[in-house]
């Protein structure tokens, strides 16, 4: 199965149709009447269809087993065509159009198994997805335009005893999300520097500085000290959605001091030092905290 694990959980729903078309009036009334020989139609397949979206993964290979936790299935008749519809939620790292699709397709075969003893012509057609929402696909927001400098806070690669991933790995991110690299420093784990840098970032208009590195709790990890003295409001939701992220990941992200605030219109969030760590924080908070930017502007959440 492809790995979901970098993904946040986050509202997917999905709704998919399919279409049952019979032969004749006689069916629709024997449905609606309730004269089918096997009983309930609208019932029994409802049923059927409330146990395939729960059993998705059990049938489909690269389906990831996942939560549901709602579904609506609703019947429309029109004509002579029933059409069945599978709404299906879930809070988590993957959506649920194949669920909705599966079951809405059990359905339609559940009542074509009931209605075949008394009518040989009914067909099967139109199983589509009509809507899926949730997960990084629905967020529109964008870096396009928005300029970046990044800071590398550290004592051992300034003096070039160690090369720096984590900061490379931070203009990565930002590259697939659009936003323009406006600088890459390496700096030593000094306030005054780490200051230095920020301010005059801040100056130059610079929309966004990353800074990775000196948010642990060694003696020399002192960035946010050079950091939050400078901020004219500190976001702690950013903060809070890094640390919980990671902290999913391993028992130690609990121990990073990440934060994020504002410093007039530019964007400071300080991240750990750590690859994997600076990693998975641009996974946590990419592309979503780009919205900061449409507030900024006037927009509305």
């Amino acid at each position: 199965m492809v790995n979901i694990t970098h993904k946040t959980n986050t509202l997917r729903k999905a709704i998919a149709e399919a279409v049952v078309s019979v032969s004749s009036q006689v069916t629709i009334d024997a449905i609606v009447n309730q004269k089918v020989p096997k009983g309930n139609v609208f019932e029994m397949s409802k049923t059927a269809g409330l146990f395939a979206a729960k059993k998705t993964s059990d049938v489909i290979p690269d389906c990831h087993p996942l939560p549901i936790e709602y579904t609506s299935i609703q019947f429309e008749i029109m004509d002579l065509d029933i059409h069945i519809t599978s709404e299906i939620h879930t809070i988590y790292k993957t959506g649920v159009e194949v669920e909705a699709m599966h079951s809405a397709s059990i359905v339609a075969l559940t009542m074509y198994d009931m209605l075949k003893p008394i009518d040989k012509n009914i067909e099967i057609k139109n199983i589509r997805l009509l809507e899926k929402k949730g997960g990084k696909s629905d967020i529109k927001d964008s870096g396009e335009g928005i300029t970046a400098s990044v800071i590398v806070c550290s004592d051992s690669i300034f003096e070039g005893k160690k090369e720096d991933k984590a900061g490379k790995a931070i203009i990565s991110s930002l590259e697939k999300n659009k936003v323009n690299i406006n600088d890459y420093v390496v700096i030593p784990d000094e306030i005054a520097e780490i200051q230095s840098k920020i301010r005059l970032y801040a100056e130059d208009g610079i929309s966004l500085v990353m800074i990775t590195g000196g948010t642990g709790l060694s003696k020399r990890d002192v960035t946010p000290e050079a950091v939050r003295p400078l901020l004219d409001r500190e976001i702690p939701g950013v903060a809070e959605a890094i640390r919980n992220y990671g902290q999913q990941r391993t028992p130690y992200s609990m121990l990073s001091r990440s934060l994020a605030g504002m410093i007039g219109d530019t964007l400071v969030i300080a991240l750990p030092g750590s690859t994997k760590g600076a990693e998975e924080s641009m996974d946590s908070i990419f592309p979503g905290i780009l919205h900061i930017y449409k507030i900024l502007n006037g927009g509305k959440h």
